[in-house]
This record gives structure tokens, sequence and C-alpha cells, in this order.
């Protein structure tokens, strides 16, 4: 794996200047955010107990900060996994910008869509 292909898991930011192995205190250059982290690690997966593949690993309580699991291993498929803006953006193209408070469009929306 190159660095180049690894981003921050908090900004996105490009981590190519960070030097591998990630050690406990390594920071994102853009955001200062701690980069050993579970979130950056290959083994993290959210909907799994403990939120980790590797079953020799202990737990991490918090995803988000630095931790010294010797299992850690970066991984570009993890980090940036969530982003807000992209979210956001993703959400605005399914549903459009403009929030729909009223009920009764609402309601005239749904039986346009599938009949009264």
């Amino acid at each position: 794996m190159s660095p180049d292909e690894l981003v921050c898991w908090k900004c996105g930011g490009n981590l190519k200047a960070v030097p591998l192995p990630y050690g406990r205190r390594a920071e994102c250059p853009a955001c200062r955010a701690e980069l050993h982290v579970c979130r950056m690690c290959r083994h993290h997966v959210p909907g799994k107990a403990k939120q980790c593949m590797e079953p020799m690993a202990e737990e991490v309580k918090d995803k988000t900060r630095a931790n010294f699991c010797d299992w850690f291993q970066p991984s570009p498929g993890q980090a940036g996994r969530i982003s807000a803006t992209g979210n956001r953006d993703a959400l605005t193209a399914l549903f459009g910008d403009e929030p729909t408070d009223n009920a009764a469009s609402a309601r005239s929306a749904l039986d346009d869509l599938f009949g009264s």
C-alpha cells in the first residue's frame, strides 16, 4: 500500500507526507486528528461486535482516539468512510435541497407517486 492512497479519517486530507508505519502520536497535517485509530484500520468494521475483525485485539472503546493496538494496519478503504459533506451531497441529490415541512404537500406528493 502506498502512502499516496491514504486519507485522513476525519477531514479526508491526503496523508502522503506522514511516514508509515503510523506511530501512536501520528497526526493529520491538515486537521491534527490522531491517525493510529480504529477508524483508520483495515480491521475496523462498524457492524461487527467490538467493531473489529481481529479476534486477538483488545477492545478499544473510543474508535477515534489514538490507541496502542498492535494489530493496527492503515487502510485506504476505511479512511474517510464517513464524510458529512459527502453524505449531505448524496441526500441533496436524492431528495432535493428544499426541506418539506408541510404534511399536505407530502401527502400530495405520495398520492402523485402511488395514486390515491
